[in-house]
């Protein structure tokens, strides 16, 4: 679950739930965030960029999640498995890879990356907005992935009912 004592709480709620059940402000105001992130990009895209962020940061929680959509929503198994172990042999589209190699760069050190990291995406076609949407999907996986790793929260087994045996263990 987690290391924090959390007081009462609803026992079939999540364990991020849990978490956030000590500030349950932030976690609407959070989710307001998370929805208007969502909201300026496909979603697929949103998914994979938050992916990559999640793997990036050792936040298995979110990389379990947010793999369970892309595979309930946009790939099978097989490809999401390829996606997590080398996005750049997972058949992507040019265009995607770019992203999430993009995505990679800000999950690892957002104060070193450069314009030049960006020019990729604009040869792809992505305008300056596209480009700061997957800079705000990055950076509140960083704060949401970054509170649940520091409060210990685990992953809930649904999250690894929701994948193959091996997808789960590649992600946890």
């Amino acid at each position: 679950m987690t290391y924090l004592r959390i007081p009462g709480g609803d026992p079939a709620a999540t364990n991020y739930e849990r978490v956030f059940s000590l500030a349950p402000e932030v976690y609407q105001h959070w989710g307001a965030l998370s929805q208007s992130v969502k909201a300026g990009m496909d979603l697929r895209r949103y998914e994979l960029v938050t992916l990559v962020a999640a793997l990036r940061i050792g936040a298995s929680y979110c990389s379990l999640a947010h793999a369970g959509v892309l595979r309930d929503r946009f790939y099978d198994d097989a490809t999401l498995q390829a996606i997590t172990t080398d996005w750049h042999d997972a058949g992507l589209e040019p265009v995607d890879v770019a992203v999430m190699d993009f995505a990679d760069l800000v999950a690892t050190d957002p104060g070193k990356v450069t314009a030049a990291d960006a020019d990729p995406l604009r040869a792809h076609g992505l305008s300056e907005q596209d480009i700061f949407h997957v800079i705000l999907a990055v950076s509140i996986r960083r704060f949401f992935g970054g509170v649940l790793q520091a409060t210990g929260a685990e992953p809930d087994q649904n999250l690894f009912d929701a994948l193959t045996p091996e997808l789960g263990h590649l992600l946890a």
